[in-house]
């Protein structure tokens, strides 16, 4: 903004000294943050050490926000450290007592100073502390989640069986077009990447057994897995977060509803009885996309592929990955509600939640993955 040649959609200011101690000072046009204001010092004028009395006024104002307010605040300062007088009848009056206001309330001391950057050990024992109230939080959730699975048993949990259809339904059915996709694909690097390696020994036949095993045992539920995570535990995470939000949590509580029976648990059974069946279904569609690879692309008829398949896989192998699959489920589903249920109360914190809820699911999936993994091949199986 500059004192005059404006147009109508910029502030403008007028400065008028008549010489006897008196200055006026007039805003007109725009005054909003879009703009920049000026600098308040350069507004007054040459004499303005034997100025004596200063008027604020305003004519033709259009729009205006805190942006006019700096300035004449800072008029103001520099008015009261010169002992000047001040009138500022001439403002409109919400104006008038923003500026009030403001003056009326002095700044903190050191208020402008930039905060104090701690020092390592401050920083070690922040984060230290946080852990552990993290961990607090994650047991007291297992806690409660241990006695509703022991009333689920016998029969005294409380929740709608429709809301488990439904989730049943989402956890399953409406995966599968996702799970189809990447199931596949999954299946052709893998076959790909594998026959390429033994073309050059001349052994191709054997990219079945590296297929079939690898789905089996590791890439069918660790894939479905991710999907789920993705998916399915950001899904939790939101809906139990927005209920958060919405105080719905409180008003189960406050009727005597356990929170972990009826939203808890049908979300854990869904995932624990779909997730296998997923799994399955991932190492079917990945045989296949390892398949077509190996007969489309050397030289391997599909008599052979099936029947070095059958003899590479075993139940061992199956049941290595559908074990996975269950230790996979459980963990999404406590990554997803247990974020949901530790949202904080707004939009933001709903989103960090869904955010948390996948990585600490994804880190969970691999952490277990790679210890069932290493139990299960020194157990010879």
């Amino acid at each position: 903004m500059q004192p005059r040649g404006q147009t109508d959609s910029d502030g403008r200011v007028r400065v008028e000294a008549d010489g006897s101690g008196e200055c006026s000072i007039e805003f007109s046009g725009e005054w909003t943050l879009q703009l920049a204001p000026p600098d308040a010092a350069s507004l007054l004028p040459a004499d303005w050490d034997s100025t004596r009395r200063l008027r604020l006024q305003a004519s033709d104002l259009g729009a205006w926000d805190s942006s006019l307010i700096l300035v004449l605040l800072r008029l103001a300062d520099l008015a009261e450290a010169q002992g000047t007088e001040l009138d500022a009848s001439g403002l409109p009056a919400g104006a008038q007592r923003l500026l009030a206001l403001a003056r009326k309330v002095p700044e903190r001391s050191g208020a402008r100073r930039e905060p104090r950057r701690p020092g390592l050990l401050e920083r070690t024992g922040a984060k230290y502390l946080q852990v552990m109230a993290e961990t607090r939080a994650r047991l007291a959730f297992l806690g409660e989640l241990v006695p509703a699975l022991g009333r689920l048993l016998v029969g005294r949990a409380r929740f709608r069986g429709s809301d488990l259809a439904l989730f049943v339904q989402q956890c399953g059915v409406e995966a599968l077009p996702i799970v189809t996709l990447i199931s596949i694909l999954a299946g052709i690097i893998l076959a790909f990447v594998g026959a390429v390696q033994l073309a050059m020994f001349g052994v191709q036949i054997y990219v079945a057994d590296a297929v079939g095993i690898g789905m089996l045992r590791q890439m069918g539920a660790m894939m479905t897995a991710i999907i789920m995570a993705g998916r399915t535990g950001a899904a939790f995470a939101a809906q139990l977060g927005s209920m958060q939000v919405n105080e719905e949590v409180d008003a189960f509580k406050t009727l005597g509803i356990s929170p972990m029976d009826f939203l808890v648990l049908p979300r854990m059974l869904a995932l624990v009885s779909m997730v296998p069946l997923l799994t399955l279904y991932s190492d079917l569609l990945g045989i296949l996309g390892g398949m077509l690879v190996g007969v489309g692309l050397f030289d391997i008829t599909l008599a052979q592929y099936l029947n070095q398949t059958r003899a590479a896989v075993s139940l061992a192998h199956l049941g290595v990955g559908l074990f996975m699959s269950l230790v996979f489920a459980v963990i999404i589903g406590l990554a997803g509600c247990y974020q949901g249920l530790s949202s904080g109360r707004s939009s933001a914190a709903v989103g960090d939640a869904a955010t948390r809820a996948v990585v600490s699911a994804i880190v969970g999936i691999v952490v277990a993955d790679a210890l069932i993994t290493l139990v299960a091949t020194e157990l010879g199986i």
